[in-house]
């Protein structure tokens, strides 16, 4: 299997993606480590979705592009150039369902944890304010940033109940538009580009990250038997 990578970095401070499996990302300072980690998320991504191994995987860099923002708060501005393409149904379904079940599974994680307000991490800002700690802090940042990725591309979302809720209510309003499926590039906030195709990997871009760092700190306080594995990390 071939992994097309994104490379996303700020001098050599590096976010990687895979282009072909939308979500799946690594960060380190340079090329060469983040694709060396980007491999176990590769790997822990396919499990998750229930897809099978793959086997030998390759990697190429498809898209080289150079970023102001800081890479090593996982800050990100790039538009894949597979990600103008329009999509047909099929794959609308598809990214659809896998962003739907990573609202879920994030929510059935959160709900896991024994004390959301209890961490072990240390209080440190970025360019957002201050990185979340707690659980609690971590489910509501990933879950309000909702009304804004769909914002970015003209619907009108809320960040009300649950995050597969609001999710959910943000799709059906982007399905009322008999035109959602072109794909149209939309110049949005800050001068950053985006499309239906971005939102959808934002979205599981963003579960990835928040539910790492929720389920691993949570392994630290609570031990390793107290949450379940649910987005199978390394």
């Amino acid at each position: 299997m071939k992994i097309e990578c994104v490379w996303e970095h700020n001098g050599n401070d590096t976010l990687l993606y895979a282009a072909n499996l939308p979500g799946v990302y690594a960060r380190g300072s340079n090329l060469e480590i983040a694709m060396e980690k980007l491999l176990p998320d590769v790997c822990s991504y396919l499990a998750w979705a229930g897809l099978p191994s793959p086997g030998n995987m390759s990697f190429e860099v498809v898209q080289d592009a150079v970023c102001d923002l800081n890479i090593a708060d996982a800050d990100s501005d790039v538009l894949f150039h597979s990600e103008r393409i329009p999509l047909t149904f099929d794959e609308y379904m598809n990214l659809k369902g896998l962003a739907l079940k990573s609202a879920k599974d994030f929510h059935t994680l959160y709900s896991t944890i024994p004390d959301v307000d209890t961490s072990d991490l240390p209080i440190r800002s970025t360019f957002y304010g201050q990185v979340p700690r707690t659980a609690r802090e971590m489910y509501n940042h990933t879950k309000n940033v909702n009304a804004y990725y769909f914002a970015e591309i003209g619907i009108d979302a809320d960040n009300e109940g649950t995050i597969s809720e609001c999710r959910q209510r943000g799709f059906e309003k982007l399905e009322g538009r008999s035109d959602f499926l072109s794909n149209s590039v939309h110049d949005g906030s800050y001068g950053e580009l985006w499309t239906l195709r971005k939102v959808l990997r934002r979205f599981l871009w963003h579960d990835r990250i928040h539910a790492k760092a929720m389920y691993r700190m949570a392994v630290r306080v609570f031990g390793s038997d107290a949450v379940p594995n649910i987005f199978c990390f390394e």
